[in-house]
């Protein structure tokens, strides 16, 4: 066993990923599906919203000029000569001294330019006995309450822009636009293989000398969180020949291998990966994960993550989390909330490596876990938000303000 002659830095490893790596193509999907995906062009509205002038409340619509003037002592008098609903249009055209009827969302009939609220009017019969009449209690200008055709969105206008994360409020926009099916970023597939003679399947319970394999569940759940399709976790023995059938046989396009990425005896992934494709990064300037490896397959990126699982969380969260969120055309920023906040304690770090430092926060203030073992996965259940100490510092004094990424952000 010999140890790692360098360390990259993880600037570097992200540099590697961004210049490697570009979004997958494209693909059409029902709107029912889109929220959450990613909109793969620009989308440009080829209809106007609304596609009519409709009223904005329930009233009379009429000629807004021919209301001036009018007030409770003084009231202008319109014959009421139809109604209009939404999706059921008055037929006729609005005539000098006639008003009809219309609800909010229906159609503003020909001939009409505003429509008089309810409460500023009263309805009446006419002298004869022969129509209904309309008596205006105040003025109403044109236009006043009149939805503009086109005046949320005209033809032409840019709805929504490439790369955007679809919220359930765009895809109803969407879907008011006639725009279905859409055109989304292909999710990335994600092989999933964890390593180790000692691992028990998920939902086993611990016995003897194995443990339960935790960090494929976990794995899973951050792939699911950052746009990716998981494939089912295989778990592989440690030997070289298991490792090499189980980098062969993934179609994914990304592969996360998780434990035997270290200099021990049983750590086969990294001279496997070397052998089959291409090894490009093998040991990282950061702690915990320092035995983080990063390759290519057949043009695809291979990770090789620690078994220990605040390693493998820590190594996920920085290398593996942003390569599957440019694949799938999202950001390779963190997708955790920040804030910065004042230290309690010190964090001491050492100048040339990055720390991802566990912390809590207490009444406002951050407090770093005492544990910093990699093995201890229940820490980062008991913190709040990791910090990172860059490696050209020596961490942090108590009362300094640090910026802390939540977990639950």
């Amino acid at each position: 066993m010999r140890g790692f002659p360098s360390r990259t830095e993880v600037e570097q490893v992200l540099a590697l990923l961004e210049a490697r790596l570009s979004p997958l193509d494209s693909e059409e999907i029902q709107l029912h599906e889109a929220p959450g995906r990613v909109l793969a062009t620009d989308l440009i509205s080829t209809v106007a919203v609304p596609a009519f002038d409709r009223a904005a409340m329930d009233g009379y619509a009429l000629r807004g000029q021919e209301t001036f003037g009018a007030d409770a002592y003084n009231p202008v008098e319109f014959r009421i000569v139809g109604e209009s609903f939404p999706g059921r249009p008055y037929p006729g055209r609005v005539g000098s001294g006639q008003t009809v009827r219309i609800m909010t969302g229906a159609p503003v009939p020909e001939g009409a330019d505003a429509v008089l609220q309810a409460e500023a009017a009263e309805e009446t019969g006419s002298q004869d006995g022969t129509a209904l009449v309309l008596r205006a209690m105040e003025p109403v200008p044109p236009g006043r309450h009149v939805g503009k055709r086109g005046e949320d969105i005209a033809i032409g206008t840019v709805v929504l822009r490439a790369g955007r994360v679809l919220r359930p409020q765009d895809v109803g926009l969407l879907a008011s636009l006639g725009a279905s099916p859409v055109a989304v970023i292909r999710r990335p597939s994600v092989a999933l293989i964890i390593t180790g003679n000692e691992l028990l399947p998920a939902g086993s319970r611990p016995q003897g000398y194995q443990i339960v394999d935790s960090n494929s569940v976990m794995l899973t759940a951050l792939v699911r969180r950052d746009g990716g399709e998981p494939q089912k976790a295989a778990l592989v023995a440690d030997s070289r020949e298991a490792v090499r059938s189980a980098l062969r046989e993934p179609a994914a396009d990304v592969v996360l291998v998780s434990g035997g990425s270290s200099v021990g005896l049983e750590d086969h992934a990294p001279s496997v990966l070397a052998e089959s494709g291409e090894l490009s990064v093998h040991g990282v300037a950061l702690r915990p994960a320092s035995p983080t490896g990063l390759g290519f397959l057949a043009g695809k990126p291979v990770f090789l993550l620690p078994g220990n699982p605040v390693s493998c969380l820590c190594a996920y969260d920085l290398f593996a989390g942003p390569a599957i969120r440019r694949l799938g055309g999202r950001s390779m920023s963190f997708p955790y909330r920040s804030t910065k906040l004042v230290l309690a304690h010190k964090i001491a770090s050492a100048i040339g490596r990055m720390d991802y430092v566990r912390v809590q926060i207490r009444e406002g203030r951050v407090e770093p876990l005492a544990t910093s073992g990699a093995s201890v996965l229940s820490s980062t259940t008991r913190a709040d938000g990791f910090v990172l100490v860059p490696r050209d510092s020596e961490g942090h004094a108590g009362g300094e303000e640090v910026l802390v990424y939540l977990y639950d952000g």
